[in-house]
């Protein structure tokens, strides 16, 4: 099979010259015949996902970090192009939920050797995403992150601790009206989080999903607002001790319109933040990527 490969040479740590040397090695070792793509952003990450389709590849490998998996899936979503994953960035949420190794070598194996898995996709306002979406207190913290790491230089898990305290002064729970199923539902809340399939939010295993099949959507919001409530919180997660029954309500369905008191809002998407209007119209498209995953899995 010809497989483009789309590396993000921002992912993670990085993806220099002596990695894309590495990985060529990898690949010259499979039966893959595989074109190795360095991109610097995400424009031309889309770029190549679009050249795949009018070049007649067959395997489009996304090689970065959960921003990196669903940029190209957006562009393969629906499509009979297969998506490869090489897990190169830093949480990398989305290979291990698909049991894709995170050793190089056995991911390139992977590639060579899986078997083809159709999964879900989920969609707010035409926008694609792969993990999850939310709005409230979380695109304000990555927001902020990103200014702390970009003005004040600091690590990334630095920037994000000292995001959170930021985020949290003096912010009110907003009001959200959430329409499922013929049912609406009006809540005060101080986030709203979106799960393509549902996540585990309890005990030791916080953030998985046991499946991407399963065609629906899992919207939680915060049941508590006030910022020693979201202390509290983000301490049960850091201790992995949350309560999904205590601290979260879930509510699932292959569809949601969530409206809110303002007209225009900041919108998360597997980590990338963008303005969107209200209402945001989420919806689940079943099995509409087909993705490689190990032979055994």
């Amino acid at each position: 099979m010809r497989a483009l490969v789309v590396l993000n040479a921002h992912s993670g740590t990085g993806c220099g010259p002596d990695h894309v040397a590495q990985l060529r090695e990898l690949f010259a070792d499979t039966a893959l015949q595989a074109e190795l793509v360095l991109a610097r952003n995400g424009e031309e990450m889309l770029a190549a996902a679009d050249r795949a389709h009018a070049e007649g590849f067959g395997l489009v490998v996304a090689g970065g970090g959960d921003g990196t998996q669903s940029a190209i899936a957006s562009r393969l979503a629906g499509t009979e192009l297969v998506q490869g994953v090489l897990p190169l960035g830093t949480l990398n949420h989305f290979a291990k939920d698909l049991g894709i190794p995170l050793r190089l070598e056995e991911a390139v194996r992977t590639l060579a050797q899986g078997r083809v898995l159709e999964i879900d996709v989920g969609e707010v306002n035409g926008r694609v995403f792969i993990n999850n979406s939310s709005l409230g207190l979380y695109p304000v913290i990555v927001r902020e992150r990103e200014l702390q790491q970009l003005h004040l230089g600091k690590s990334k898990w630095r920037a994000l601790a000292s995001a959170s305290l930021h985020a949290t002064e003096g912010r009110p729970a907003m009001a959200v009206r959430v329409d499922a199923e013929g049912e609406q539902q009006l809540r005060r809340t101080p986030f709203v989080f979106v799960g393509n399939n549902r996540y585990t939010m309890e005990g030791l295993a916080i953030g998985g999903r046991a499946s991407l099949q399963d065609g629906q959507l899992a919207l939680y919001m915060g049941r508590r607002g006030g910022r020693l409530a979201l202390v509290q919180l983000a301490l049960r997660a850091l201790l992995k001790r949350l309560r999904q029954d205590e601290d979260f309500e879930l509510i699932t369905g292959p569809a949601f319109v969530v409206s809110t008191t303002d007209p225009r809002l900041r919108v998360a998407t597997d980590g990338e933040v963008t303005w969107m209007d209200s209402p945001l119209r989420y919806r689940v498209r079943p099995r509409a990527l087909r993705v490689l995953v190990p032979a055994k899995a």
